[in-house]
C-alpha cells in the first residue's frame, strides 16, 4: 500500500491553507499515486492567536451522519471521493460545547468518514528558549484510542505530543495496529533533537509503521515568530526511516509492507514477551 504523507507551511489564513492542501495532495496523487495521504496537525490553521483558532474552527456533523461539514471537512470528502482514495486529514480544530478539541479525521474512497480521533495528550510545556505552549487553555483532551482500516492495514491515530507516552503506542499495537499516524506542529528546538528519535523508537516499541506528516517554517503567533521543524517522515517497524522530506513544503511517499510487519514481529516477539512478564514492586 503506498502512502504520502504531506508536509506544509501554513498560517492563519484558513482559505489559504485549505488551498496548500488541496494543491500538495493533488500534486502527491499525480506523482506517486497513493492510496492514502495524510496532513499535518492543524493544518487548517497554525498561528495567529486565540481569534484565529476560533475562527478557524468548525462544528463536526455528528460521527456517520453523512450530514454535509464545513469548509474543511468537505474539502477531505471530496478530495477522498474525487481521487478515489483514504485522506487522513493530520487534523484540525474543532469547535466543541465548551473547548475546541485538536482532532483528526479520516475520509474513505467514497468520501464516507470511517474515523476520529481527539488528540489525548496536551501540549503543556516550557520549551527550551522560555516560550511557553499551553495547548490545555483552549482545548479538550480526547479519551479515547482510534484506528480504522484502510487497504486491509490497521492504523492507529495519534497527533504530535502523543509520540511522548510510549504507553499509548503500545495501546495501539495491542488494538491491532500495524501502523501509526502522527500528524505534528513539532517546534524546532525540540525537532532538531528529538523529532526523529522519538519516532524511530516508537516505530521500534510498537512494531508498527509510523507515518508523520509535519508542518514546516514559520509562522505569527500574537506578534511573535514562531518555528516549526518539519522533516516529515515514513518509518518501518524496525525504525528505519524509508521517506523522508526535506525542508520546504512537499510530500514524500513510501509503501507499507505488511510482510516486513509479519517478519519483524515473528523474529522479535516483543509483546509476546511484555505480556508474559508483567512487572511489579
Amino acid at each position: 500500500m503506498r502512502v504520502s504523507v504531506i508536509q506544509m507551511n501554513q498560517g492563519s489564513d484558513k482559505e489559504a491553507n485549505l488551498a496548500q492542501a488541496r494543491r500538495l495532495i493533488e500534486a502527491a496523487v499525480e506523482a506517486d499515486r497513493p492510496a492514502l495521504v495524510s496532513l499535518p496537525e492543524t493544518w487548517t490553521n497554525l498561528g495567529g492567536g486565540r481569534e484565529s483558532r476560533m475562527a478557524a474552527a468548525e462544528v463536526l456533523p455528528p460521527e456517520g451522519s453523512g450530514e454535509t461539514g464545513g469548509p474543511a471537512y468537505e474539502l477531505l470528502r471530496d478530495l477522498a471521493r474525487t481521487h478515489g482514495i483514504h485522506v487522513h486529514g493530520g487534523s484540525l480544530v474543532e469547535k466543541g460545547d465548551e473547548k475546541l478539541f485538536n482532532t483528526t479525521l479520516v475520509f474513505g474512497p467514497e468520501g464516507r468518514e470511517i474515523a476520529r480521533y481527539r488528540k489525548i495528550h496536551l501540549f503543556d510545556i516550557t520549551g527550551p528558549d522560555g516560550t511557553g505552549y499551553r495547548e490545555s487553555a483552549l482545548y479538550g483532551a480526547g479519551d479515547r484510542l482510534v484506528t480504522f482500516t484502510a487497504g486491509g492495514i490497521t492504523f492507529g491515530c495519534t497527533i504530535c505530543y502523543d509520540m511522548r507516552f510510549a504507553e499509548e503506542y503500545i495501546a495501539l499495537r495491542r488494538a491491532g495496529a500495524e501502523a501509526i499516524l502522527v500528524p505534528s506542529n513539532f517546534t524546532l528546538q525540540t525537532g532538531k533533537d528529538h523529532w526523529e528519535v522519538l519516532l524511530r523508537a516508537r516505530a521500534i516499541e510498537s512494531q508498527c509503521w509510523i507515518l508523520a506528516a509535519a508542518s514546516w517554517g514559520q509562522y505569527e503567533e500574537r506578534g511573535a515568530q514562531r518555528s516549526v521543524y518539519g522533516h516529515s517522515l515514513v518509518a518501518d517497524p524496525w525504525g528505519h526511516v524509508v521517506a523522508k522530506v526535506s525542508d520546504g513544503i512537499g510530500w514524500a511517499t513510501a509503501r507499507i509492507d505488511p510482510t516486513v510487519t509479519a517478519r519483524v514481529r515473528r523474529d522479535m516477539p516483543v509483546l509476546a514477551h511484555r505480556d508474559a512478564r508483567p512487572l511489579a514492586l
